[in-house]
């Protein structure tokens, strides 16, 4: 398998065979060859964000699939998430450069009292695949840490996650404050995490329950959309 690896010249492929071949790099957890693949795109005169769309986001739309149907487990998603990350880390900065257009903005932790964080990266890290600029607040935070980032940041976007049933009450606490200051409509809030559900998501007045990362962007992705029309109809 390795020598077959090290047999393919990323430079001799053609454009088409180069993204598929970054796909299978991506998928494999590879982080040399996908920067190796984002420097040869990029020297071919690509623009930085068709890289990141084409080569990067569509693997790792993949890698999301498969890791939702069981396919793939967490080790395997987060060897490739750190293979987007190696080659994210080229093209943002070029990405500021050229104005590329950003999905949106999305402030993510785990609340007060958890520190389990693997889920919640590999949301943070397929969402920033994916066009949304993220914060990342890590983990055990009180309602405090949260509005400080809201009101620092302004994004979209508020992600919740909680590992522990016992933690799970505290994204209501958020989302409580969130309603007595007056600021709830402002954002998006979408929850995640192993033992919480749908019903609990509406019990507590999140937007949205995303059981994976995969779920996550798709779901963020469209509620943004919602959200635009909404204030283009409103302007109108």
């Amino acid at each position: 398998m390795s020598e077959q690896e090290e047999e393919i010249d990323l430079a001799s492929l053609s454009d088409e065979e180069l993204v598929q071949q970054m796909h299978d790099d991506l998928y494999d957890g590879l982080k040399d060859e996908v920067v190796e693949g984002v420097e040869i795109l990029l020297e071919r005169g690509w623009e930085p964000y068709r890289v990141l769309t084409n080569a990067l986001v569509d693997g790792m739309t993949i890698v999301g699939i498969d890791f939702r149907d069981g396919i793939l487990f967490v080790p395997e998603v987060l060897l490739a998430a750190n293979s987007m990350k190696a080659g994210m880390s080229i093209l943002r900065p070029l990405l500021a450069q050229t104005g590329a257009p950003k999905m949106g903005k999305m402030v993510i932790g785990t609340v007060k009292g958890d520190i389990h964080d693997i889920g919640k990266n590999l949301v943070g890290m397929m969402m920033e695949g994916a066009g949304f600029e993220v914060i990342d607040l890590g983990i055990n935070n009180p309602v405090e840490n949260y509005l400080a980032a809201l009101e620092e940041h302004q994004p979209d976007i508020l992600g919740m996650s909680a590992l522990l049933t016992t933690t799970m009450p505290y994204m209501k606490v958020v989302i409580d404050t969130l309603v007595e200051m007056g600021l709830r409509d402002r954002y998006i809030v979408l929850v995640g995490g192993a033992p919480l559900n749908e019903e609990f998501a509406d019990a507590i007045g999140a937007d949205a329950y995303c059981r994976d990362a995969a779920v996550a962007v798709e779901t963020a992705g469209a509620l943004i959309k919602r959200r635009h029309n909404q204030l283009a109809a409103m302007a109108s």
